[in-house]
């Protein structure tokens, strides 16, 4: 145990003011777009590691290189950028295509009353087989606000309904960066914490799905959405989804998809071989900056710890939640604090992931359940905030369409995050963890 030193929490402090000031100020005070993305993150967690290093006079530098080195020697670390690279890698050679196949599949069997509920359902299954929620709402959004211009239902409850649906998958596809951070940072195995997981979201998506449902019969009858798919590039969604779901290891899973998908795009004449290359190498590129964060934030965690901030952390939250439900409502507020601080879900979870270690130990929290708190509820803030990666790129792709929406307006409509938050705390203070 590490004697309590509250100090020893200025590295982080640092980065939040850096990375939310500077965001803030972009967004709203000189309106960029997109302004809280234009802060080069892995600057701001520089800086923060820079002050770590200046603190505690009494380590020489080398020691302090010598903590970092022991906080990156992790072989959690270690396979949670194997898989980060891998995942990029199965998105660059599937494309946008398939995810537009999935859709607009569903759209053209199913009765035009029930295309808001589509939309909702088929974002939940891209975004659980792609593993990225922010991919799934470029891909998707377009789709919504088309939706809603051919069949007359409402923009905000249209493009609500995919982030909602993004959102279910980001919390539970076992390719998704805030699955890989919360299952190595909290040592369980992956279909472990989506068994944990489904048990929460799946009441929520299903009362999402009705709200959604009793919306879109509000409304005038519209008119039905017809456009062109190709079923065989589903398949390597379907493949990986079901892969993931019988347990088989992700690495394993992730190279099914790769080769399924490779396979597909050439002997269908999607693309040509060396374009396939450069969407693989995109695709891993794609992952550097969440890579280099993780391992940033690792180095950065072992100064934090050794200093005994942690400790004082620690202290703090036992002063206010009592007992083993107070213990995780406190794991999900800290990754909540963090997320709405960064915009970023992923950031938040491996930022809270060495603090909320030592929570669970210290409350008798399983691993399988702190790895779903950690995901649950960072996807609850990330899905709602207005400055959030989500929300904005939802903005911009109806904005490509020559249509407009705005923040406040689709808030109302975010049914999935707000069941989510409730399907949370029912299984946190009514329902008892099941033994495994």
């Amino acid at each position: 145990m590490k004697k309590s030193n509250p100090a020893a929490l200025l590295p982080i402090g640092v980065f939040l003011m850096i990375y939310l000031g500077l965001g803030i100020s972009f967004e709203y005070v000189m309106g960029i777009p997109m302004g809280f993305y234009n802060i080069p993150i892995v600057v701001a967690f520089l800086v923060a590691i820079l002050v770590a290093c200046v603190q505690n006079r009494t380590a020489s530098f080398d020691q302090k290189l010598e903590w970092m080195a022991q906080g990156l020697a992790d072989r959690n670390i270690i396979t949670m950028i194997l898989i980060f690279m891998a995942a990029g890698i199965f998105v660059g050679v599937v494309g946008r295509s398939g995810a537009e196949s999935v859709a607009y599949f569903v759209l053209s069997i199913v009765p035009a009353k029930y295309s808001v509920a589509v939309l909702f359902v088929v974002s939940c299954f891209v975004s659980t087989a792609m593993g990225t929620s922010v991919g799934t709402i470029s891909l998707i959004t377009p789709i919504a606000a088309a939706v809603s211009q051919a069949s007359g239902f409402s923009l905000p409850l249209c493009v609500a309904s995919v982030m909602g649906g993004a959102m279910f998958g980001d919390n539970l596809s076992f390719i998704s960066d805030t699955t890989i951070a919360a299952c190595n940072g909290q040592g369980c195995q992956m279909k472990d914490k989506f068994q944990e997981n489904f048990r929460i979201a799946l009441p929520a998506a299903i009362a999402a799905l009705i709200v959604i449902l009793v919306c879109s019969f509000r409304q005038e009858q519209p008119q039905s959405v017809i456009h062109e798919y190709h079923l065989i590039q589903m398949v390597p969604y379907i493949l990986v989804l079901l892969g993931g779901i019988a347990g088989i290891n992700v690495f394993v899973v992730l190279l099914i998809g790769i080769f399924s998908g490779s396979l597909i795009m050439l002997a269908t004449g999607a693309i040509h071989p060396t374009e396939l290359l450069a969407h693989m190498g995109s695709g891993a590129s794609g992952m550097f900056e969440t890579s280099m964060v993780a391992i940033l934030v690792a180095a950065m965690c072992a100064l934090i710890r050794e200093y005994g901030g942690f400790e004082a952390l620690l202290n703090g939250i036992r002063k206010v939640f009592r007992g083993k439900s107070g213990g995780q409502l406190g794991m999900g507020l800290l990754v909540g604090a963090m997320d709405i601080a960064t915009a970023n879900n992923t950031v938040a979870i491996v930022m809270a992931n060495p603090i909320a270690k030592q929570m669970a130990e210290e409350y008798g929290i399983s691993s399988r359940k702190s790895a779903s708190i950690l995901d649950t509820f960072s996807c609850v803030f990330q899905g709602a905030i207005p400055y959030g990666a989500q929300m904005l790129v939802a903005i911009s792709a109806v904005a490509e369409m020559e249509m407009q929406v705005s923040a406040f307006e689709i808030l109302p409509y975010l049914f999935y995050p707000m069941f989510l938050l409730i399907s949370s705390l029912i299984f946190i203070f009514l329902i008892p963890e099941r033994k495994k």
